[in-house]
């Protein structure tokens, strides 16, 4: 019973070794190599021990991509998506049919639209003859270059519009699970909608509360092609985040040994997080 049990699982393994763990283990071999796609190292590759994240410790521009992603994690992670979606899904427990598939189409759309095409739809609603500056334009006021002027904002703004969906879906199902009776009992017990929302709703949905946070946080911390389509990274490295950077020492400077390690670091700075979170909610409990 064993074996077969194994042999159907094996289609599952092979793929599973192939795309997921040989990648992952690749990735740590490489972050210690002086691989390069271009001169000697393209030839001979050497292990070079951990003189890549040295010099990535040391290096300003990867500090200041790290501050970056911090920002932006935050912004529009941790702050921008979690709430949004919150207030989203507390808007889809309105009892009107139409007004709940109206909010929930307008939001899925964002969700489902591919990354690219979003990104390419705010550099045109935001670029100087854009559909905001024209919008603004009727009321006497000047165009703004917000790709330029307002770099982060605008790549903070459309990451939210792209993923709150995913937070509203979770909320959403978290709300829709609380018993009526017990927000009915708090309203007869004289409890305010605000007071209801803080001592019965969110403590009843954190688990939902970290969970998303954790997924958010992952989805967020690899984030590339929407910035780097909006912005690539500028002006003056104001939206070059991690996975920006080690893009262009792996593409551009072609050190891939070195763009490799960053994206180690990347991996790690997702697991901490993650842990932390766990253990905000071990604490809670």
């Amino acid at each position: 019973m064993l074996r077969k049990t194994f042999f159907f699982l094996l289609p599952s393994l092979v793929i599973l070794l192939i795309f997921f763990i040989g990648p992952i283990l690749m990735t740590f071999l490489f972050a210690f190599t002086n691989m390069s796609l271009t001169g000697a190292a393209a030839q001979n590759i050497e292990f070079v021990g951990f003189r890549n994240f040295v010099n990535m410790f040391q290096d300003p521009s990867f500090k200041s991509s790290f501050i970056t992603t911090m920002v932006f994690l935050i912004l529009s992670g941790i702050i921008g998506q979690q709430i949004l979606g919150f207030l989203l899904a507390v808007l889809m427990q309105n009892k009107n049919k139409s007004f709940r598939k109206f909010v929930g189409g307008t939001v899925m759309a964002g969700w489902v639209t591919p990354e690219i095409i979003v990104a390419f739809t705010f550099v045109s609603f935001l670029h100087d003859g854009g559909t905001l500056n024209q919008f603004i334009g009727w009321f006497g006021f000047e165009p703004v270059s917000w790709l330029f002027t307002f770099p982060m904002v605008s790549v903070v703004v459309a990451n939210i519009w792209k993923g709150s969906a995913l937070s509203m879906l979770m909320f959403q199902s978290a709300l829709d699970n609380i018993p009526d009776s017990v927000n009915e009992a708090a309203k007869i017990d004289g409890a305010n909608r605000f007071q209801r929302m803080m001592r019965i709703t969110i403590p009843m949905i954190k688990n939902t509360i970290f969970t998303n946070l954790v997924i958010i946080t992952l989805g967020t911390l690899g984030v590339f092609t929407l910035i780097y389509t909006m912005t690539g990274g500028g002006p003056a490295k104001a939206t070059s985040t991690l996975p920006i950077f080690m893009y262009e020492q792996a593409f551009v400077n072609y050190q891939l040994g070195y763009g490799t390690a960053i994206s180690l670091v990347i991996l790690v700075i997702g697991i901490v997080i993650s842990l932390l979170y766990i253990k905000l909610l071990k604490t809670e409990d």
